[in-house]
């Protein structure tokens, strides 16, 4: 596809960054929207912004896509060739104590932004949803074509009624969308409510740091390169309706399809805590602490489909993209 307009909501998000970066090199003109709340330090994403807003083919605008007159006056203002939705409330822990969050963003605010893709005939919508839709899923490696009927939180319940919703959509207005399923990002610029950033700042400043089961589970950590690579490729394939459908959850009659993006290589929580351990040369106080609520065990994504369709394979060792966020870290909050 040949480098147009293109829309990220999210865009001040640790993802949402990392994209509209990679898009502008590709020569995309990108408008980047998010409503810059304070689930995590806005601060932080303000940082991320500035590094976006001097280049000329970047303009943002501060917009929540739950406030459906607002979006409805982006969508009528511009046209977009692509749309990528990142935008929503992020966290599992969150969602047991402001689930109402979770309903503005990841339901109200999805079917705002399908409405204005309906309504523009959009070439291709591309969206966030999460390894956590496989919830009590206990097959592994989670796999697209297996049935994700047990989310166990809400913010899970949430992410597969966005894909259900967006099916809905793809069907009824001929929209081909995109559903990526992400496996655990982390990186530079990352988000701070998650595990290996506050374990950093915890550990620099000599805190215990909560190991939840007693650190008896595991993760498909994805370095934010290999994720920003996987979906611009995805970009230039919009899905196309299947004549002969074979009832399969991953796929659709609709131009629909559903896609893992993970590092296919599961660590254990207590070696990942070593690696970061050998970045920062510090080691960790751990407070080991029974299972939480809404966690799961293990992640573990199949990417046979993404490897088959864009020659996708993540690239990024679990040591280097630590050290590349260590790195980061202490450029950034000025740490010795």
């Amino acid at each position: 596809m040949t480098p147009g307009r293109l829309l990220v909501t999210g865009a001040a998000g640790f993802i949402g960054f990392h994209l509209c970066r990679r898009l502008l090199a590709e020569g995309w003109t990108v408008r980047g929207i998010d409503n810059l709340n304070d689930y995590y330090d806005p601060a932080l994403k303000r940082a991320r912004l500035s590094q976006l807003e001097g280049h000329p083919a970047f303009t943002f605008q501060h917009l929540d896509i739950a406030q459906r007159d607002d979006l409805h006056r982006l969508f009528t203002g511009s046209r977009f060739d692509v749309v990528v939705n990142l935008a929503a409330q992020a966290g599992v822990r969150y969602s047991l104590e402001h689930p109402h969050s979770y309903a503005d963003s990841n339901l109200l605010g999805f079917v705002n932004l399908l409405e204005g893709c309906r309504h523009q005939g959009v070439d291709h919508l591309l969206f966030a949803s999460s390894s956590s839709v496989y919830g009590a899923n206990s097959r592994l490696p989670y796999s697209e074509h297996d049935p994700v009927d047990h989310p166990v939180s809400l913010y899970a319940a949430t992410k597969r009624a966005g894909e259900l919703m967006a099916h809905s959509y793809a069907h009824l207005y001929d929209i081909p969308v995109t559903g990526l399923r992400f496996f655990t990002v982390y990186g530079p610029w990352g988000r701070p409510d998650m595990a290996y950033f506050s374990f950093t700042r915890k550990i620099l400043a000599g805190e215990s740091i909560p190991v939840f089961n007693h650190g008896q589970m595991q993760r498909d950590f994805t370095y934010i390169d290999d994720i920003v690579e996987a979906v611009v490729r995805l970009v230039d394939h919009p899905p196309q309706r299947q004549v002969d459908w074979p009832a399969d959850p991953a796929t659709s009659a609709a131009p629909f399809r559903i896609y893992n993006i993970g590092n296919h290589q599961p660590v254990a929580l207590l070696d990942f805590i070593a690696t970061l351990e050998e970045c920062l040369g510090r080691k960790a106080q751990l407070e080991l602490l029974p299972m939480q609520a809404g966690d799961v065990l293990a992640t573990y994504a199949e990417v046979n489909d993404l490897a088959a369709l864009v020659d996708f394979a993540p690239r990024t060792p679990l040591a280097r993209g630590l050290a590349e966020f260590v790195r980061w870290y202490r450029q950034y909050y000025g740490t010795a």
